[in-house]
């Protein structure tokens, strides 16, 4: 396993789902997106779930969580949801759920931030109980009085019982919270969404959340439908690969079925990913 300062790092897979391949790319036509990855006779692509866990300091840090093992049937058939491997990819990399010190979580919509709970007989708790849940208080006062445009994607049973337990920290704009943890604060895809930066001195590692939900995102205009603040999106994106380019930063795909990391190269057609790595290979 690669270690980032003092911390070796695992990839936790936490399910399959699909979502609509128009929504996924916003204007892109999908003459050109269906090139890069073909939909299904519903129009919707194969996506993944996948964490990010941080093992050292002391502390282990699961970066967000998927969707959980909460939904329904129809919110099954909607998304193509696969059920949930959060628990049994933890198993696989030593650890359980009790173990985990602290979970960051990019942003609360269901597929992210859906594993943060479970239900135990009538009622429903946090899955990580010795955890701190990290989020930012702008993003959590989004997602209790949530836009039209969210409110689909945010449900309360995945974090109000965080709050009542006491287990949520809120932080305010970007700061590093561990040693080499870092948040990056962004608001186009949805208010306040932190990606999260580690550093050492074998190079930066970038979770990507859905500001680059997948490595096709990596195009200048090709962003979601999904989408609060779509010129938003564009400026920060813009702003964000020409820093990890100059700075080498590698980028994590949360999303991306078939590619988990890349490194970034500058082209006659401007900045795109290149270098497509296994985990144990980005440095």
């Amino acid at each position: 396993m690669p270690q980032i300062g003092p911390y070796t790092l695992h990839v936790i897979e936490c399910g399959r789902f699909r979502l609509d391949g128009g929504a996924m790319f916003g204007i892109i036509p999908r003459v050109l997106w269906q090139r890069r990855i073909s939909p299904d006779d519903r129009n919707r692509i194969q996506m993944t779930m996948r964490s990010l866990l941080l093992e050292g300091d002391g502390r282990l840090i699961l970066i967000d969580n998927g969707a959980g093992n909460k939904y329904d049937r129809r919110l099954q058939d909607i998304y193509a949801l696969e059920g949930c491997l959060l628990e049994n990819s933890l198993r696989k990399a030593g650890f359980g759920t009790d173990e985990v010190t602290d979970v960051i979580l990019t942003h609360l919509h269901f597929d992210h931030a859906g594993g943060s709970t479970e239900r135990s007989g009538a009622r429903i708790v946090p899955k990580f109980r010795n955890a701190t849940y990290h989020l930012q208080q702008r993003h959590l006062e989004e997602a209790q009085n949530p836009n039209i445009r969210e409110q689909a994607s945010f449900f309360a049973d995945n974090f109000e019982p965080l709050i009542a337990a006491g287990q949520l920290k809120t932080h305010l704009g970007e700061s590093c919270i561990f040693p080499g943890v870092d948040l990056l604060v962004m608001n186009g895809h949805t208010t306040a969404q932190q990606l999260v930066k580690i550093s050492g001195q074998a190079g930066t590692l970038v979770f990507c959340a859905d500001l680059l939900p997948t490595v096709h995102h990596v195009r200048g205009p090709w962003i979601m439908a999904y989408d609060v603040q779509p010129l938003i999106t564009i400026q920060e994106k813009k702003s964000f690969l020409r820093k990890a380019l100059k700075h080498q930063w590698q980028l994590f795909f949360e999303h991306d079925a078939k590619v988990i990391i890349a490194g970034l190269c500058d082209t006659e057609k401007g900045i795109v990913a290149d270098r497509f790595r296994p985990l144990g290979e980005i440095f």
